[in-house]
């Protein structure tokens, strides 16, 4: 997904008015001490990040913290507005009685671990695995997804129907390569995995030799799912993670696992099939579970458990997971404060709700129609490239824009809202607010299983930070928040920033996804299906192993590399989306007409704007955890890694041989 800000199409039609009392919003950044050929990212945004260290409470700071930060602002002001109201029902009723909840620290202190210990109770009661197994499935309505995850989506193979999808999960560490990947970064963060496992079990009331011991089976079991498990570039094959089966089959697959009664009990009506992702890792899992004793699979329960809710109890339970989560493995230096917290809990409850709020007060209809048609002008650019690439057949060429012109913009906000209604939110504790919280939103989903689906939902809010590209809805999501640059209005931004900053970074990355490594995939009505002619299909793959090369030697941190190939979807789209903004932003009068700004030229100020999309610094910690369970790469390759592959850029900047990013022309990806 992207990570930059969209600006009013009003900085893209008139001169910026710039503000005297403002510095120039690129210049200001810039290190001119670094050349841009050597390290275009320092010189980009050098000065900024030598003049703005990390604060104790961030793991990353950059200009999407400076976003988010005018995003927190406006959502405190609508959070206590509510709060204020006391409203009895509706929106403003959730709003305000969870952020009551939620900032009722005497009460939370006092409940301790009293909210979750029925649970922990019925799990230290199961007699036998039978039984177990039932306890899982009923977890799963919780939102913990003990042994492995489930999911309704789109059938990748018949996009107008709902389909459940079974995936590899059950690992507290985000990644397989944590348990078994020998570098230093992982043997560090598995090394502590059991004291924190144990530190939890103290907690719920265990002794700390028992603690010890459980903990140390916990992370065996584990390390067994970590074995069957597919690597983060193994699940981004879609072909490979698309294996449908009767459910009167996958007996053969668990015969240990009764899946027709496991369905039922996980609420999987409707549907005759379901779709497995790693079918190798349910087999796996049935096996680990036959060979492990009953008391270690309650063992792994009960930690699951604990740590799913964690830091919504008490000061010793939110600590233990504030140390290991994010100082052990993202190296953050202290808790953030607990209204941010709460702002992040409560997006992922209620967000869509706080959402109307937010745009009602921050986001009108006159700038969606604006941003709608950037989208247009990025779409434009797109299709002459296309018309133009010479190692795409014809037949494939006409099936790629068909694709292209049928990609649907949703921009803002939803036309239609989602109904929380019957989600129920008090000013009782937290965890209890999260758990019903946890239930509305699994059966909001089960219940899509045998429903037409629905093309105008969104997955994020529009307060949201971000962006993405749906390939089974053929779509470009770009929420309300996108749309800030902080500390200046769109009136002052020019022409060559924006289109560096949006509509490279965001608009062209998005569409490109719809033509990465994955997206080419699927047709323009989101299914899958090769619409690809064989040469071409050929051509796409030898000219994108490029592209992994490059990134394959790259080192972040130590000797740690990025992986290419799992993050060749990220990088195919950051690469196309440069391209095409550049072609969109060729087409402005801005462009046309030349002359600097701010000791600069135009092209100079497009890749300077992207860079901005990206100033970032981060911790070594979360580029290490990054580089093990992430497809992105760390924000600075996201600006040193394309550009070499650009041939406005040597010109822009005059980069020549002996630059350390210059690249020979037949070294280049040659793809879009």
């Amino acid at each position: 997904m992207a990570f930059a800000g969209l600006l009013t199409t009003a900085a893209c039609q008139n001169a910026p008015q710039q503000n005297n009392t403002k510095p120039d919003a690129l210049a200001a950044h810039a290190d001119t001490t670094v050349r841009p050929g050597d390290d275009f990212f320092a010189f980009a945004n050098g000065t900024w990040i030598k003049n703005n260290p990390i604060p104790a409470d961030e793991v990353n700071y950059g200009i999407g913290e400076l976003v988010e930060k005018e995003l927190r602002d406006k959502l405190l002001a609508i959070n206590n507005e509510a709060l204020k109201q006391a409203a009895k029902t509706g929106t403003a009723q959730l709003i305000g009685d969870f952020w009551y909840s939620a900032l009722d620290t005497t009460n939370i202190e006092q409940q301790g671990i009293a909210p979750i210990k029925p649970m922990l109770d019925a799990i230290a009661a199961l007699p036998d695995k039978t039984t177990l197994l039932k306890k899982v499935m009923e977890l799963h309505h919780n939102g913990i997804d003990l042994f492995f995850s489930g999911v309704v989506s789109q059938d990748a193979r018949n996009s107008n129907v709902q389909a459940y999808i079974l995936w590899q999960g059950g690992l507290g560490l985000g990644s397989k390569d944590y348990y078994l990947n020998p570098n230093s970064s992982s043997q560090k963060v598995i090394a502590k995995y059991p004291t924190f496992i144990a530190r939890l079990f103290v907690l719920a009331g265990a002794d700390s030799a028992t603690a010890a011991k459980r903990a140390v089976s916990v992370v065996a079991f584990e390390t067994e799912l970590a074995r069957v498990s597919r690597s983060l570039e193994a699940q981004r094959d879609p072909i490979a993670n698309y294996n449908k089966y009767a459910i009167s089959q996958l007996k053969k697959l668990t015969p240990g696992m009764d899946w027709a009664t496991h369905l039922q009990q996980l609420g999987v009506h409707s549907v005759d099939s379901v779709i497995i992702g790693q079918p190798e890792f349910y087999s796996g899992l049935d096996k680990a579970i036959a060979k492990t004793n009953l008391e270690t699979l309650k063992d792994y329960m009960t930690f699951h458990v604990i740590r799913n809710y964690a830091e919504y109890l008490s000061k010793p339970f939110a600590d233990a997971s504030f140390d290991f989560y994010n100082r052990t493995i993202r190296g953050a230096q202290q808790q953030q404060d607990r209204q941010r917290r709460v702002l992040d809990w409560e997006q992922e409850v209620i967000g869509e709700a706080l959402g109307q709020l937010f745009v009602k007060e921050y986001f009108g209809d006159k700038a969606k129609t604006r941003y709608e048609q950037i989208v247009e002008n990025v779409r434009i650019a797109y299709k002459a490239r296309i018309e133009k690439l010479d190692w795409m057949s014809e037949p494939t060429r006409q099936q790629a824009i068909h694709k292209l012109m049928a990609i649907t913009k949703k921009v803002g906000y939803p036309d239609h809202w989602k109904d929380f209604s019957s989600m129920k939110i008090t000013r009782g504790p937290l965890v209890q607010n999260m758990m019903s919280a946890a239930g509305w939103w699994y059966n909001y989903q089960m219940n899509k299983l045998g429903k037409p689906v629905d093309r105008t939902e969104w997955s994020m809010t529009p307060q949201t930070y971000n962006a993405y590209y749906n390939e089974s809805n053929n779509e470009i999501v770009l929420p309300a928040a996108m749309m800030t640059v902080p500390g200046y209005k769109d009136e002052e931004l020019d022409d060559a920033l924006v289109y560096g900053y949006m509509a490279a970074s965001t608009v062209g990355h998005e569409i490109t996804h719809g033509f990465d490594d994955q997206g080419r995939q699927y047709d323009e009505k989101g299914n899958m299906r090769n619409w690809w002619q064989p040469q071409d299909s050929i051509q796409f793959v030898q000219r994108a192993e490029v592209l992994v090369q490059q990134f394959n030697k790259m080192t972040p941190i130590d000797t740690i590399h990025i992986n290419g190939r799992a993050t060749l979807g990220e990088n195919l789209a950051d690469l196309g989306g440069i391209l095409i903004g550049l072609d969109a932003f060729k087409q402005t009068e801005a462009y046309k007409k030349g002359g600097t700004i701010g000791g600069y030229t135009q092209l100079q100020r497009y890749f300077m704007g992207y860079a901005l999309g990206w100033m970032m610094v981060q911790r070594p910690e979360v580029t290490a955890d990054h580089l093990l369970t992430d497809v992105h790469s760390p924000a600075k390759y996201r600006v040193n890694g394309p550009f070499p592959n650009v041939p406005e850029f040597y010109e822009a900047f005059g980069i020549k041989p002996g630059d350390k990013m210059y690249l020979p022309a037949e070294q280049r990806v040659h793809l879009w």
